[in-house]
């Protein structure tokens, strides 16, 4: 169950409630132009959908404007075109805001008090080939500072032109990432960017944090445990850390892994969540301890979809993480598995496999049996 609070009242959204805001038409992890194009049509007569440019291989670049409010909030998904859980999350937030009855005086007060700017694909290049970098092989994530891609001088200038007071920056991490040394995966992860190398705590920062501790509350209520804080390291070419260095609050979200959730579809409806609360946040600030934002616990490289227990290579006792690879084959995803040695003990999955100490002369021998059974 959500709970939202408003001045003095609850309003409460139920799991099965969600349902009713999810855009059916979309899903699965290869989302494209081809896919959204209708629904930004059927969209048009609620909000404004206009096209915001073109993409190298002049592809449409489209934004969406919600709202009417001061306060003005700036949102862009696929900026890596592979990445697309907050792009399914983004269409079920439209239909949230044009729902006739349901949650209307949460609907009502952000529409009144904000102003939401929404991309739903930054990178149709590379989202049609299902890549990370966009037609030139540039990682728009990266090119804050040079603008060599037209995608990055759309945004950048978008940016400077509608002076957001936040952005939610939308990606996706892979199912590696456990929430700090435990055992769960990082379902959803925050990240306020870093203005420099000594990742200095502005008081710009401290909104964005204060923005991040009211997303994680809410989130704790139903994925205990599956919360993440993404590294904060600096990177001086990054859109996030040269967004908030211009003093324009970003909000890093990275959808993860929820086990047995390959499509994404779990993750997608926190995602919604962790948006619709942020926003909700920004429309009411209750204002949060901004320190709460360090106790989430970092990110660590500790997660596998399986592990296989008691493997003996040139007779030593191994353990072997498996982690799916994701491709794209005649436009269809393909999870490929990829193998580990793993030497510490201290690696989880949901799907540990114990073996009867069988013994193979290299690893690509175990890789040809794990195969092989598979197929039995």
């Amino acid at each position: 169950m959500f709970t939202f609070v408003i001045a003095n009242f609850e309003i409460i959204m139920t799991t099965k409630e969600y349902s009713n805001y999810k855009q059916e038409k979309i899903s699965g992890r290869y989302i494209t132009l081809k896919n959204i194009e209708p629904l930004l049509k059927d969209i048009a007569s609620f909000f404004e959908v206009t096209e915001l440019g073109k993409s190298f291989l002049q592809k449409h670049i489209y934004k969406v404007k919600i709202g009417t409010g001061k306060k003005r909030i700036l949102i862009w998904s696929q900026m890596h075109g592979n990445e697309t859980t907050g792009t399914k999350a983004i269409f079920d937030l439209f239909n949230f805001f044009k729902a006739p009855k349901t949650q209307k005086r949460l609907r009502d007060q952000i529409l009144e008090t904000c102003t939401l700017i929404v991309i739903p694909i930054l990178n149709p290049d590379g989202a049609k080939k299902f890549t990370r970098v966009n037609a030139q092989e540039i990682d728009l994530n990266r090119d804050a500072v040079d603008l060599k891609a037209p995608e990055s001088i759309l945004l950048n200038t978008l940016l400077h032109d509608f002076k957001p007071h936040y952005c939610f920056n939308l990606h996706d991490q892979r199912p590696i990432f456990s929430v700090g040394v435990e055992s769960n995966p990082a379902t959803i992860s925050f990240l306020a960017p870093s203005i420099n190398e000594e990742r200095t705590v502005t008081d710009k920062r401290k909104e964005t944090m204060q923005v991040i501790v009211a997303m994680k509350k809410m989130l704790e209520k139903h994925i205990p445990n599956q919360i993440g804080r993404y590294t904060d390291e600096f990177y001086p070419t990054a859109t996030g850390d040269n967004f908030q260095k211009a003093g324009f609050n970003t909000i890093l979200i990275e959808a993860g892994h929820y086990n047995g959730d390959y499509s994404r579809e779990k993750t997608r409806e926190y995602n919604f969540l962790a948006l619709l609360s942020g926003i909700k946040e920004i429309s009411m600030p209750k204002k949060y301890n901004y320190e709460s934002y360090f106790k989430i616990p970092n990110n660590e490289k500790k997660y596998f979809d399986s592990i296989y227990e008691n493997v003996i290579l040139k007779g030593k006792k191994n353990k072997i993480g498996v982690f799916l690879k994701i491709i794209l084959f005649n436009e269809s995803i393909k999870f490929i598995p990829a193998y580990k040695i793993l030497n510490n003990s201290d690696r989880f999955s949901a799907d540990t496999i114990f073996s009867k100490e069988l013994e193979f002369t290299n690893i690509e021998e175990f890789k040809s049996y794990v195969s092989i059974k598979k197929m039995e």
